[in-house]
């Protein structure tokens, strides 16, 4: 209203800009119109006052523009509004901005109507707003949707439109921002970092990467609990404060009232954050890197969020340097992450932090962390709960898992939960848990089902089993596959196994094979020069499962291999199996051995079957033990056999025994 842009938004001006930038620049000029208006030139007056003005000379330009304006100039009034709101008088200037108004100025209307609002009197203020907006003035038109948005009206959205078409660039970029959310409500959100606790656009918890996450060490392991590092975020939050306009306005469909026919919201939002961002706005340029960084297009992505870090945006540094590591480049990253940091940017000093313990620099790290939690990044608290408890402080790990999860932090909570059950007290754990699971954390819905397994209350259990393989978690979905096999319901199973499977489960993979596997039918003799079959799918799976080291799997594997015949395959993979510790693995390697006549090597690989508790291998060595005329021995191999069964081997390896017995009693 009082500023000098003002002056430039008449008709007049607007018409004069070129000339006045060279009257500007022209002592000759301005000479020139001193002249015609001390001849009494109302152009002239007003052309000079407007001039005197912008320079700043207001003792100068006030004689000029009221000369001007009591001849009826309305521009001249207009400025002469401006000349003394900046001295401090707005009522006055309130009253030449209305004769301006009245005269048909849509830069005096502007002025007037931000003047009400200032002064709490909306209904003026829309009034001269949309005096304004209507004569196609863009900054009328943003004021007027900046009024309307606080209201929550539904026409906002109209003159954020109109004024962003205008070039208005902080239109242009809230426009974008609310059809971002708009599409973000719709669907899965495209864009936004997080200053929060998580990376979602970027609500608390998960990360969209984890680039850069302290990794504990202690997730899952031999308890199977579940936790997930998510400390460091990349994600552009839904905004606060500047970023943070009210709701916009919508037609009853949801969609814009002007929105072009043909775009999605996220293609008109690119647009008009590509408009904002080429007039220098560098939210806009830090938004637009993030849709681009998305789609994938990372190299123009890095160029919006450079022109952005560069122009002082905390977060694109941030976002610019996760961009360089994944490219290889720590070092580079390491000082645009330091940059954002030093500036306030709590996630990129978290980044600092999960840097320097990767390097083994826990002090360093811990410093960093400290200073995102100082910025009001929760995730720093986090991540000091995270870094405790891989050095063994376990009091203070609890203490910086507590603050983090008192502040909302989800998965600090289900870290406590854990916490809280190693060191013998599940009852504390459990609301932890819930509260975790309430709050969306996947992993801590699966551990209330470990936790109600482990009670054998296998009902409750599956029911968040379920909850957290909704939400894709692989274990769960293979846990509510186990269960619903378990009663029955294999076509449900098979569903959820195949999502275990998908999501990378070795042991997801396999029982969906086995599944697949039983409706085949018994396999027949290959006719003589038949070719061989291609693979079947339940082959595929227990292959993904064997290639992960899932023994059963590799056992199967080498099963199939040998019986179409490929006895080398055959071997690797019963060998694979044997390695890891399988006892099949190492009693059907043994059986191959010895049918390729390496009887030395199949018997010891039936002694480690045996002493593993493998009935069929220790008979196998019973009958080679008396094959070799070790009666002794072989009475050995037979007791052990006898003991560990199945039926059928105990009776055949009791008929032996008692034989070598008569043997060595003749």
């Amino acid at each position: 209203m009082g500023d000098r842009a003002t002056l430039l938004e008449s008709e007049r001006f607007g018409q004069m800009r070129s000339d006045v930038a060279e009257v500007t620049n022209s002592v000759e000029e301005e000479a020139r119109h001193r002249r015609a208006a001390d001849s009494g030139d109302t152009a002239a007056m007003s052309v000079l006052g407007s001039l005197l003005l912008r320079r700043g000379d207001l003792d100068g330009a006030e004689p000029y523009l009221r000369g001007a304006t009591a001849d009826g100039d309305r521009a001249a009034a207009n400025n002469l509004g401006v000349l003394l709101h900046q001295r401090g008088y707005p009522d006055e200037a309130a009253g030449w901005w209305r004769i301006a108004a009245v005269g048909g100025s849509a830069a005096a209307a502007h002025a007037l109507g931000r003047h009400y609002r200032e002064r709490g009197d909306e209904p003026a203020a829309e009034y001269w707003l949309r005096q304004s907006a209507e004569q196609g003035h863009a900054l009328g038109a943003y004021a007027l949707a900046d009024l309307l948005e606080h209201r929550s009206d539904m026409g906002a959205e109209r003159w954020l439109r109109a004024a962003a078409e205008r070039g208005h660039r902080e239109a242009a970029y809230r426009l974008a921002r609310t059809l971002e959310r708009r599409a973000a409500e719709k669907g899965p959100a495209v864009t936004d970092f997080a200053t929060g606790t998580g990376w979602d656009p970027f609500p608390t918890g998960t990360g969209r990467r984890d680039a850069g996450v302290y990794d504990t060490g202690t997730a899952l392991g031999a308890d199977r609990w579940a936790l997930t590092d998510t400390g460091v975020h990349r994600s552009l939050s839904a905004g606060a404060g500047a970023d943070a306009p009210g709701r916009a306005g919508r037609t009853p469909d949801g969609q814009g009232s002007d929105a072009p026919r043909g775009l999605s919201l996220i293609d008109e939002a690119e647009q008009w954050y590509r408009q904002a961002a080429a007039r220098g706005h560098r939210r806009a340029a830090l938004h637009l890197g993030a849709i681009l960084e998305k789609r994938g297009e990372l190299k123009e992505a890095g160029r919006w969020y450079l022109t952005s870090a560069k122009d002082g945006e905390p977060r694109a540094a941030c976002a610019l340097a996760f961009l360089l590591k994944d490219a290889g480049d720590e070092e580079s990253a390491a000082i645009w992450w330091l940059r954002a940091a030093q500036d306030g940017d709590g996630n990129a000093a978290n980044a600092l932090g999960a840097l320097h313990t990767a390097r083994g620099e826990s002090q360093t790290a811990e410093r960093w962390y400290r200073a995102a939690l100082d910025a009001g990044d929760i995730n720093g608290a986090y991540n000091l709960g995270l870094l405790c408890s891989a050095q063994d402080r376990t009091a203070q790990a609890e203490q910086w898992y507590r603050r983090a999860a008192y502040a909302g932090h989800r998965e600090a909570a289900n870290a406590l939960a854990i916490l809280l059950l190693q060191g013998g007290d599940p009852m504390g754990a459990e609301p932890w848990f819930s509260k975790a699971a309430e709050a969306g954390s996947v992993d801590a819905a699966f551990n209330l089902g470990i936790l109600h397994a482990g009670r054998d209350d296998d009902g409750t259990a599956l029911e968040w089993y379920e909850r957290a393989a909704a939400a894709g978690h692989t274990e769960a979905a293979l846990q509510v596959g186990i269960a619903l096999l378990r009663d029955g319901d294999e076509h449900e199973a098979e569903r959820h196994l195949r999502c275990a499977a998908g999501g990378g489960s070795a042991e997801g993979a396999f029982r969906l094979a086995t599944v697949l596997d039983a409706r085949q039918p018994p396999p027949g003799q290959p006719a003589l020069g038949e070719p061989r079959k291609a693979k079947t799918e339940c082959e595929e799976w227990y292959e993904r499962a064997a290639e992960q080291g899932h023994r059963r799997a590799q056992v199967r594997v080498g099963m199939l291999a040998a019986d179409r015949g490929d006895v080398r395959e055959a071997a690797r993979w019963y060998r694979e199996a044997a390695e890891a510790g399988s006892r099949n693995g190492a009693f059907n390697l043994g059986l191959l051995l010895a049918r390729e006549g390496s009887e030395a090597e199949a018997a010891l690989w039936w002694t480690r079957a045996a002493h593993d508790g493998h009935g069929r291998a220790a008979l196998r060595l019973a009958l080679l033990a008396a094959r070799r005329g070790e009666l002794a021995e072989g009475r050995r191999w037979c007791a052990k056999a006898v003991e560990l069964g199945p039926a059928e081997v105990t009776e055949r390896a009791a008929r032996l025994r008692d034989a070598l017995h008569q043997e060595l009693t003749a």
